[in-house]
C-alpha cells in the first residue's frame, strides 16, 4: 500500500495551479511512457520572473501533487532560479514521496525546463545557462 503525506494529498485534492494560461509566453510538456503520466505547463514571464504558471496533468495523485508543488516553487522566481529546481526539491516540498513514486517528481522540473528552453528559442534569451 502506498502512503502519501497529508501535504501531498492536499495538493492532489485542492490544486491551485491547475488550468491553462491564455497567451502564455511558453508551454512545456512531458510524458512518462512507462507509467502513462503526462504533464503540460504554461508559463508567463515578466522581466525575467515567472509571474504565472499553470498545469494540466494526467496521472496518479503523486504526479498531480508534484506538478502543483513545482508550480508553487517556480512562481515569482527568476527564470534562472526556476531552472535550478530539482526533482529532489519538488519531493522535499511535499515532505517526501514513496520510493516507487519518486519518478513523478521528474515530470514538473522536466516540463518547466522544456517551457523555458522554448521561451529562450522564441525570444533569443538565455535564462538557464
Amino acid at each position: 500500500m502506498i502512503t502519501y503525506s497529508e501535504k501531498l494529498l492536499r495538493y492532489f485534492f485542492q490544486p491551485k495551479f491547475a488550468g491553462t494560461i491564455d497567451n502564455a509566453d511558453s508551454i512545456g510538456d512531458v510524458g512518462d511512457i512507462f507509467c502513462g503520466d503526462y504533464l503540460k505547463i504554461w508559463i508567463k514571464i515578466d522581466d525575467g520572473v515567472i509571474s504565472d504558471i499553470k498545469f494540466k496533468c494526467f496521472g496518479c495523485p503523486a504526479a498531480i501533487a508534484t506538478s502543483e508543488a513545482l508550480c508553487e516553487l517556480a512562481l515569482n522566481k527568476s527564470v534562472e532560479d526556476a531552472c535550478k529546481i530539482t526533482d529532489e526539491a519538488v519531493a522535499d516540498h511535499l515532505f517526501g514521496l514513496p520510493p516507487e513514486k519518486f519518478h513523478c517528481s521528474n515530470l514538473g522540473s522536466s516540463a518547466l525546463k522544456i517551457a523555458i528552453d522554448s521561451y529562450n528559442k522564441k525570444t533569443n534569451k538565455v535564462w538557464n545557462e
